[in-house]
């Protein structure tokens, strides 16, 4: 069946299905007004909640769907009537995959990462496992938080196993959700005998959890392009975490971060993501700088975003390009990956600050 509607479908998954907490969608607004932004020269079909009516008057290429359900229930419905689709959504809740795999099942081209993409890189222990030598990382292993504690004497076994191939440096473990995003529960151990929390306590019983070394070090990612096969990088930018009582919180960055391990960087993110079948459009990894000057590897990665992430929002106050609509012309093949002429103009910070997200060029 041929489709008639020729628009692109645009969305982001909090502004669409009308979530109140303010923190949350403050960062979810500036997300999807800068890919509007971007988006000026196409004409969109862009799904909201009502309450965005009057916000989205100002877009005169955007035709608004105004709803008040939820954005998985709405395309369920409504997907297969699209031949094309850009949007921004994150893991939680399995949330990116199962509306990935509904655009995909409808026959709908998008502009981000496969399903099957998404899937892989929001398990932190597949993606781990999924990566060549080329990519380091830290030492990383899959608990089952079981109800009877076993997984105590398995992560004592795992840091004994692991302390004996480096007895002379103290080993710190951090322990996080397989899946999980900006505000997940995290726990460090400092020393072993220190493992008397009760983990069923902070992960859900019967859950899995990643158990990794603990790499002391400044916090980066990497923001690329890619067109499914070949990967570009944006940008290396300075993250902003704080780990405190049990939570791992993002509160923003700068870009660019000028380091002298930016070309590292740069070349392991591309490594990463070039290696993993199906991601596409906008992607960020995140890894850490070393502050260990003894160890082999200087720059570590820790995860893969195969989606937008929050420094599009300040991306899109300093590239001299547009990233969306390369995006696009990328994936349409009006133009190539190597074609496109990538360059920042000016520094932008970004911080979640109480229940806004504040955005300045520096």
């Amino acid at each position: 069946m041929t489709k008639e509607n020729d628009s692109i479908l645009v969305f982001e998954y909090f502004t669409a299905s009308g979530e109140k907490d303010k923190c949350i969608i403050s960062e979810a607004e500036e997300l999807i007004f800068a890919l509007l932004n971007d988006l000026s020269d196409f004409e969109i079909d862009l799904v909201i909640n009502r309450s965005y009516e009057k916000t989205v008057e100002k877009y005169e290429n955007v035709n608004p769907i105004l709803i008040d359900e939820n954005i998985i229930d709405w395309l369920s419905d409504n997907a297969v009537n699209y031949n094309k689709a850009i949007f921004i959504a994150a893991e939680n809740d399995n949330n990116l995959y199962n509306i990935t795999k509904i655009l995909q099942d409808s026959n709908v081209m998008t502009y981000t990462s496969s399903a099957e993409a998404c899937l892989k890189t929001s398990d932190k222990y597949e993606t781990y496992e999924s990566l060549p030598l080329n990519v380091p990382q830290p030492r990383s292993f899959r608990i089952k938080i079981d109800p009877k504690g076993y997984w105590k004497r398995a992560i004592e076994n795992l840091h004994e196993k692991w302390q004996s191939e480096d007895p002379l440096t103290p080993l710190k473990l951090i322990i996080k959700p397989l899946m999980g995003v900006d505000c997940e529960d995290i726990v460090i151990i400092e020393k072993i005998e220190d493992l008397t929390i009760d983990l069923d306590k902070i992960f859900k019983p019967g859950s899995r959890v990643l158990v990794q070394e603990y790499i002391d070090g400044v916090d980066i990612s990497v923001s690329l392009i890619s067109d499914g096969k070949k990967a570009i990088p944006i940008s290396l930018n300075q993250q902003f975490v704080e780990l405190k009582d049990d939570k791992g919180r993002y509160l923003g960055g700068k870009i660019p971060y000028q380091n002298k391990f930016k070309d590292e960087a740069f070349e392991i993110a591309v490594n990463a993501v070039e290696a993993i079948k199906g991601l596409k459009g906008f992607v960020g990894v995140d890894l850490i700088i070393n502050n260990d000057e003894k160890d082999i590897y200087s720059v570590y990665l820790l995860e893969i975003n195969s989606r937008f992430t929050t420094p599009y929002v300040g991306l899109a106050k300093i590239t001299n390009f547009n990233i969306a609509k390369s995006i696009i012309d990328v994936i349409d093949g009006k133009t190539t990956i190597d074609d496109l002429d990538i360059s920042l103009d000016g520094e932008v910070e970004f911080k979640k600050s109480g229940e806004s997200l504040e955005i300045r060029r520096i």
